[in-house]
Formats: C-alpha cells, sequence, structure tokens
C-alpha cells in the first residue's frame, strides 16, 4: 500500500497533532503518504464525506465538534460507534464509509493506568460518550450543565450512570474531564476534584493543564491526554493500514514536537 491520503477534519483544527503522530507511523512501517488537516463545518464535514466514497481519502479521522454528525454521515457503523453515536474515524469500504470510535479503545487503554472503582464523567459530547460505553459495568456518573443532555446521552449509549447537575454535589471516584476547559489554561472548579480518587484529563497542551497540575498536588494518579490521543492513533492507523505501528511511536513524535510549544484537544 502507497500514496495514502489522510486527513484530520474538525473546527477549530490548526491545534491538531494527528499529522504529527500518523506521518511518523507511516515512516516507522514503511509506507507513503500524507496527513492533512482541514477546518470544516457541519456543511463541509458532508463534502468530505462525498469525497471519500469517490476515493479521494484513504482515511479520515474527526474531531470536535463534528463526531455525533460524523455518525450520522456513516453508511454503517461498527457496533461500539453505534452505541455511542460518534465516529472519530473514517474507513473507505468499497465505496462506502464505515465509522468507528478509535476513542472507545484508547480510553479502555488508558484506565488500565488508573485506579479501580466509580468514575465521574465531566461533559456530555463525543469524548463523554465514548467514556460512558468504554467504561460500561462500573458505577458512573456523569456531571454535566444540561443534565437532560447528559440524561439522552446515557440512554442513547445503553448505559446505567447516575446524572449530577454542574452545580450538584460530586461523588467520590476517578474523574475524566470530557469538556474543553483546560484547552486554554483554563482552571477546573477546585470542588470537582475535592473527591476524585483519579483524575484523566483528555485535554492535552503543551503542559499540565492547571487540574492536572493540582490533581498531582493532591498525590491523586493522573494520565493525561496524549496517552488517550496516541491510544486512539493507533488503532486508526491499524483500520487503515492493516499494519500496527511500533509500540510508543506515536506518543514520542507528539511529546517530542511538543517540548517544541503547541497545544491542543482531542484528535
Amino acid at each position: 500500500m502507497s500514496g495514502l491520503r489522510l486527513v484530520v477534519v474538525g473546527d477549530p483544527v490548526d491545534h491538531s497533532l494527528s499529522p504529527v503522530m500518523h506521518t511518523a507511523a507511516l515512516a516507522s512501517v514503511g509506507l507513503e503518504g500524507t496527513y492533512e488537516k482541514l477546518a470544516v463545518d457541519a456543511a463541509g464535514l458532508g463534502e468530505v464525506a462525498s469525497e471519500m466514497r469517490s476515493g479521494r481519502w484513504d482515511g479520515v479521522n474527526i474531531t470536535m465538534p463534528h463526531k455525533r454528525l460524523a455518525a450520522e454521515l456513516s453508511d454503517r457503523l461498527a457496533a461500539l460507534a453505534y452505541r455511542a453515536q460518534s465516529v472519530n474515524t473514517w474507513v473507505p469500504r468499497h465505496g462506502a464509509i464505515e465509522g468507528h470510535s478509535t476513542d472507545i479503545v484508547g480510553v479502555r487503554r488508558v484506565f488500565e493506568r488508573l485506579p479501580d472503582g466509580p468514575i465521574v464523567v465531566l461533559g456530555t459530547g463525543g469524548a463523554a460518550a465514548a467514556t460512558v460505553v468504554a467504561m460500561e459495568g462500573r458505577p458512573m456518573t456523569v456531571v454535566a450543565r444540561r443534565p437532560q443532555a447528559a440524561v439522552a446521552m446515557v440512554e442513547r449509549c445503553g448505559a446505567a450512570a447516575g446524572v449530577v447537575g454542574w452545580d450538584g454535589p460530586v461523588p467520590a471516584g476517578v474523574v475524566v474531564n470530557c469538556t474543553p476547559v483546560g484547552m486554554a489554561g483554563e482552571a477546573l472548579e477546585d470542588r470537582l476534584l475535592h473527591s476524585a480518587t483519579g483524575y484523566f484529563e483528555m485535554v492535552y497542551a503543551s503542559g499540565p493543564t492547571p487540574a492536572e497540575r493540582a490533581a498531582r498536588e493532591r498525590g491523586i494518579p493522573v494520565t493525561g491526554g496524549l496517552e488517550l490521543l496516541a491510544a486512539q492513533a493507533e488503532v486508526s492507523f491499524e483500520l487503515w493500514t492493516g499494519q500496527a505501528p511500533p509500540a510508543g511511536v506515536m506518543y514520542r513524535s507528539v511529546d517530542k514536537y511538543l517540548k517544541g510549544s503547541h497545544g491542543g484537544t482531542e484528535s
């Protein structure tokens, strides 16, 4: 396989580190190809879908805010993506689009480094849905500014989870930040970490977010967005190429790049 054309789409997308990771992965397995980034609105995502069906793209990653729409535009959905109704990876299948949520597999891999026990999910977007599906079977609470949206998300995912309003009491557990808070250096409200037994930061930046630093100061086990970014990217790459990149090559590529400066969130 050679000359692959891969792309990440979203709004915004300038921050994306996916080109860094996938370019390193292509080189590591000896494949030729390019990985671009393209800012698109909802209509633009539909155009990318049409382009993929016509053969222009060999793989597409989708980042915020289009993961729900990407699920709707897919011709068929992998089982986990169907449950979450969230897609971050499109794979071409004989002129049709197959939608996957590699976020779900990535979340499961990253959670292996965090304590067992209850989980507290902050937010209701695609990353939150992926977490709810990935962590099915563990006690779970979703904390949301719009509780009705959280209830709808939980029902859509076919999972069991309680729902608490953003200003309500936050139970003890591993806190998973599935919101953009921290992307631009904002701090999470301290009370959201008050009963945390671990902290999973889905946002990534050029250094630890304020919430990551606060959690570490309390001695709470922490894992960051770069670990998830690399884990989900490995799954996408294998879906597109049929080859797994060498262990750690994607994470090392972004870690090295960020030691130079840039930041971001999600894919």
